[in-house]
């Protein structure tokens, strides 16, 4: 039932098995819990899930070729396994390797953020009290196994659920912060690709927030990359990327050798 706030306090259950309980015993080790490093604090932030919000800037969209109509249209989403999680930073960026399967390995950067308080059906009056804190990203793409996909009226999974293809900078706690504005720029190679502003989100944080909540119950560890600009790209091996949200945070990343 809703509280006086609008908000669900109907209980989630899951069945969960600890991976310290001496009394569970598994045929092989399960594999780590996937996190990030904490900006100025020694715990991790475990990643529970990785929501990704789809076109959620008007030029991408275009660039795209699906122009979005908020007016008429529902932001959609797509969502990524933890385990294509990949930690980078600026000064030890990540190497990770071309993927198989694909001639056209795209960038998009984006401004993540990260959720530290349960919610359901959130309103966007409070959808605030769920931010933990936020973080640069990287939506790494096969564009080409993608664009085939969405024509077809498949799933995007073998385009978008890459191994190594969640790149994420370090989390930087904000608690209770709605980001509204702040730079956005990718460079490939020392050469602008993109430079757009997070004001330009077709759905705000605290709209994606809201929304998000009425198809699932977010959890603390839940990622959400919230969108990139236009001006997305094809990478090649040996190519660096660089990236940043202003007030957030950098990042790095090198592209290795073909799998």
């Amino acid at each position: 039932m809703p509280d006086h706030a609008g908000h669900d306090s109907s209980p989630l259950t899951i069945t969960a098995f600890s991976l310290n309980d001496p009394m569970t015993s598994y045929l092989f080790t399960p594999p780590a819990v996937p996190s990030l490093p904490i900006r100025g604090q020694q715990e991790r932030f475990p990643v529970n899930r990785i929501f990704c919000v789809g076109r959620n800037y008007h030029a991408h969209a275009v660039e795209m070729g699906r122009p979005v109509d908020k007016s008429v249209e529902q932001a959609f989403y797509f969502t990524k396994s933890p385990q294509t999680l990949v930690e980078t930073g600026v000064d030890s960026a990540a190497v990770v390797a071309y993927p198989p399967r694909t001639n056209n390995y795209h960038f998009e950067m984006e401004l993540v953020l990260a959720i530290g308080k349960a919610g359901f059906r959130v309103s966007e009056a409070n959808a605030h009290e769920l931010v933990y804190g936020y973080a640069a990203g990287l939506d790494m793409t096969r564009r080409d196994l993608q664009l085939v996909a969405r024509d077809k009226g498949r799933p995007w999974d073998t385009g978008k659920d890459i191994e190594q293809g969640s790149v994420c900078s370090e989390i930087v706690p904000m608690p209770g912060v709605v980001i509204e504005n702040g730079a956005i720029a990718l460079e490939v190679n020392g050469v602008t690709k993109q430079s757009s502003d997070v004001d330009k989100l077709i759905w705000n944080i605290r709209e994606i927030i809201a929304d998000l909540s009425t198809y699932y119950h977010l959890q603390p560890g839940d990622l959400i990359y919230t969108g990139t600009p236009e001006g997305v790209g094809a990478v090649l091996p040996g190519d660096r990327i660089t990236g940043r949200v202003e007030g957030v945070a950098e990042l790095a990343l090198t592209i290795g050798v073909a799998e």
